[in-house]
Parts: C-alpha cells; sequence; structure tokens
C-alpha cells in the first residue's frame, strides 16, 4: 500500500523538491502552501506523515503541527519539520508541539528519504 505525506511549503519550488524526491521514492505526495491549507486538507482526509516548514503566511508549521495534534486521527502521525530553522529553541518549540523531527534546509534527498522511511 502507498503511503501518503502532506508535504506544506509555501515555496512552490521547495514543494517540487519534495515532491520530487518523495515520487521518486513511490510515496504519494498531496501538497499544502500554508498550515492553514493543510489543516483543512488533514481534515478531509488521512496522511501517514506531515512534512512542514516553518515559516508561512496565516498558519506557521510549528502551529500547524499544534493544531494536528489535537485532531483524533493525527495523535500517532508522524510530523518532521523541514526549515532553514536550525536553533535550540526553536527545535524544543516543535518538539513540544508533537514534531516527530527536524530536518534542516536545504535537504539531502537520501536523508530525507532516510528519515521518512524511518518515521512512517
Amino acid at each position: 500500500m502507498t503511503k501518503t505525506i502532506l508535504a506544506v511549503d509555501d515555496s512552490a519550488s521547495m514543494r517540487q523538491m519534495v515532491l520530487f524526491t518523495l515520487h521518486s521514492a513511490g510515496y504519494e505526495v498531496v501538497q499544502a502552501c500554508d498550515g492553514v491549507e493543510a489543516l483543512g486538507i488533514a481534515k478531509q482526509s488521512a496522511v501517514d506523515l506531515v512534512l512542514t516548514d516553518v515559516h508561512m503566511p496565516r498558519m506557521d508549521g510549528i502551529t500547524l503541527v499544534r493544531e494536528l495534534r489535537n485532531l483524533l486521527g493525527y495523535k500517532l502521525v508522524p510530523m518532521l519539520i523541514l526549515t532553514t530553522e536550525s536553533s535550540q529553541e526553536r527545535k524544543l518549540e516543535g518538539k513540544q508541539a508533537g514534531a516527530t523531527g527536524w530536518i534542516v534546509k536545504p535537504f539531502n534527498p537520501p536523508q530525507l528519504l532516510a528519515t521518512v522511511a524511518r518515521v512512517i
């Protein structure tokens, strides 16, 4: 069974790179341009993993993770943060919100795939 990943980033080019990387490994990818759109998608259908940026308009990634963790179907879904942000304070904030892991951009495709495979 194909696993579905919700990829959330306000950068269209970053979403395309993530899409290409994940598709090449056989994952189905649903895309959203910010946390508000992603939350709407998540309320409509289940995914196997959420991969989100931090800095986005309307709703940032850490808030998205926190909101998703409040949804019954997303209590145990792995959530990875993919961002340029690398400070320990932000990582701690992400972990406290419920993030499963943290990957710093620019990402290495084999590393991203290995991390996704490990948590999914």
